[in-house]
């Protein structure tokens, strides 16, 4: 999967996103600070992923795109309260000033509870979708993003902050933080493509090893990794005192743990013959990219 490719399915999901947070919307301050963070430069991978799920299982008409849209708002609701100063207190996020040091905390708090709401509303309101469909959707993502997903992970991370941890409680942190919602991704393009129950579940064992993929090559970019091209100094978590798989595995042992990830996924993939398909080249770009 070549860069041209990602970019222009990026430019494409940008346009939807924008689009509907305008229609949802009125102008004003509120706006502005939601589509500030929503145009910061993020790599739409999650929305990628469903997009490419889908196109891997089916060539019907696409019938995710409310579904991508809602799960980009929630990641960036997410990014917007963990950067407030009851959280991570962080001043830039990918080479920009924070929500809340660009507008104030407040207006950061609301404009991460809009984007939140919106999500479900997006969804609920999508006259493509049957009710059985929403129902599910709405289901599934509120489960990856709640208490038994994303916001459990953030809870873990902040109670381990600072602290020493093992490679166990790590993979609990991140497979929360990040590997439910990157499961999500894979599930719901998996249902609206039509896939039975059976693949639906190794789909979701797959996205959640995904996630902890995603995250390890995060690591390792912040010990190898190129300042410019990932919009923050290498070595910040190490100076942030943050338990990292290098820092508790070494690098070479970081590496290997990744490729215990893509083998499992690999299997996976090769159990729902997609192993050579739009999903698997996308997985393969996410494993390898640089920022």
């Amino acid at each position: 999967m070549d860069q041209q490719y990602i970019l222009e399915q990026k430019a494409w999901i940008d346009k939807e996103i924008y689009k509907g947070i305008e229609q949802a919307t009125s102008e004003g301050r509120l706006r502005d600070s939601i589509l500030y963070s929503m145009r910061a430069g993020g790599k739409r991978l999650r929305p990628l992923l469903m997009k490419n799920t889908f196109d891997s299982f089916t060539k019907k008409n696409a019938s995710y795109i409310s579904a991508a849209i809602a799960l980009e708002m929630i990641h960036t609701y997410s990014l917007i309260h963990d950067d407030l100063p009851a959280m991570d207190d962080d001043d830039t996020r990918r080479g920009m000033k924070t929500n809340h040091r660009e507008f104030d905390e407040a207006t950061a708090i609301l404009a991460g509870d809009s984007l939140l709401t919106m999500s479900f509303e997006t969804i609920s309101s999508d006259e493509n979708l049957s009710s059985e469909e929403k129902v599910f959707l709405i289901k599934e993502l509120s489960r990856a993003a709640g208490p038994r997903g994303m916001v459990s992970g953030q809870m873990w991370d902040m109670e381990y902050e600072n602290q020493e941890t093992d490679v166990d409680t790590l993979k609990t942190i991140h497979l929360n933080k990040t590997g439910r919602l990157i499961a999500f991704s894979m599930v719901a393009g998996g249902y609206l493509a039509g896939v039975g129950a059976k693949k639906i579940e190794k789909l979701r064992r797959a996205g959640e090893a995904v996630g902890l993929i995603f995250q390890i090559q995060d690591d390792i970019l912040d010990v190898t990794g190129d300042k410019d091209k990932l919009g923050k100094p290498v070595g910040s978590d190490e100076t942030n005192e943050k338990s990292t798989y290098p820092k508790l595995m070494g690098l070479e042992g970081a590496k290997q743990e990744k490729r215990k990830y893509e083998e499992e996924v690999d299997s996976l993939l090769k159990d729902l013959q997609a192993e050579n398909t739009p999903l698997a080249e996308l997985i393969a770009y996410m494993s390898q990219r640089e920022y």
